[in-house]
């Protein structure tokens, strides 16, 4: 794939990257990820990832969007344009958890986060992301971040989570308002 494609592909390059730096890949924080338990498939992972985020990754070789989802899915995408594309496909999936920007006003989080996700855990502080090293970057994400939870088992994660922030039960919210 070409760089061009690839950022088509992937969304890459929007105007919402965290950083304008030597790179648009970025890693979810090791420790983050360890409180959530196990996942079975992360769509979004690096071509050179230097710790399992689950059980199989797919990277921007294979891409992600147009592979088979199994299982439950750790889906940390690309930020940019494409981020509603990839939630989309989580929500209709229903198993899983995603971290992207807490962007709560954009048409994307209205559409596949307020109208389809079982929760949301707003995250305290901001988050470091880290490189493809390994190490954790120096600055911070640049804004506040918010874990999604498709499916009752995720929203249970993210419960028990431990992680510091606020957790919204959409899937409550819902149900309060058939009643």
């Amino acid at each position: 794939m070409t760089e061009e494609l690839i950022q088509k592909t992937l969304g890459i390059g929007g105007h919402h990257r965290p950083y304008r730096g030597s790179t648009d890949e970025w890693l979810t924080p090791p420790e983050l990820l360890g409180r959530l338990g196990e996942f079975d498939l992360d769509p979004c992972a690096a071509v050179k990832q230097p710790w399992p985020t689950a059980k199989k990754h797919l990277t921007v070789i294979e891409n992600g969007l147009s592979m088979p989802w199994a299982g439950r899915v750790w889906c940390n995408p690309p930020y940019g344009p494409a981020t509603g594309t990839w939630l989309s496909r989580l929500a209709s999936h229903t198993n899983g958890i995603a971290l992207i920007f807490a962007r709560t006003e954009t048409e994307m989080f209205h559409r596949e986060v307020w109208e389809r996700a079982d929760a949301c855990l707003f995250l305290e502080g901001r988050l470091y992301f880290y490189r493809l090293d390994g190490t954790r970057a120096k600055a911070n994400a640049g804004g506040p971040s918010v874990l999604i939870a498709y499916g009752a088992e995720n929203v249970q994660a993210l419960a028990e989570s431990g992680i510091k922030g606020a957790l919204v039960r959409l899937d409550q919210i819902r149900e309060g308002r058939k009643h």
